[in-house]
């Protein structure tokens, strides 16, 4: 287990440009309040961001994503992270470096959703 925290704190000290493009936007609760955390080990893997409360995890993805072996193996990591609760949002490096506008009103639109489903979800059980 705690291997798995030096990982992500090693991750954490190593990030590439785009992860820190995109947590600019997103630390210090600068996203609507929202507390989001960087290299966040969920069971065995160690993902990109997470804000627990909205149960979201946002991987950015690189070009060696787009090979089959890679495809794979990240289909199954979005399968057990969706099994944790969560939901899974990717984007492309190259969706940060050159639309990062795009990308902050996609995670609006996705957060917004969710807080609409919570609230559905409330009046629903207090029926």
């Amino acid at each position: 287990m705690e291997r798995k925290y030096a990982l992500a704190r090693m991750l954490r000290k190593n990030t590439t440009k785009e992860e820190r493009i995109l947590w600019q936007l997103l630390r210090n609760r600068h996203f609507f309040g929202l507390k989001f955390r960087r290299q966040f080990p969920i069971g065995k893997y160690i993902v990109d961001f997470v804000c627990e409360s909205k149960k979201v995890v946002i991987e950015l993805d690189g070009g060696q994503h787009n090979e089959p072996e890679n495809i794979l193996l990240d289909e199954e990591r979005t399968k057990f992270i969706k099994n944790q609760g969560y939901k899974v949002i990717r984007f492309w490096n190259c969706d940060i470096n050159k639309n990062i506008s795009w990308v902050y009103d996609k995670l609006l639109e996705i957060i917004d959703y969710l807080s609409i489903m919570v609230v559905i979800s409330v009046l629903i059980t207090d029926v």
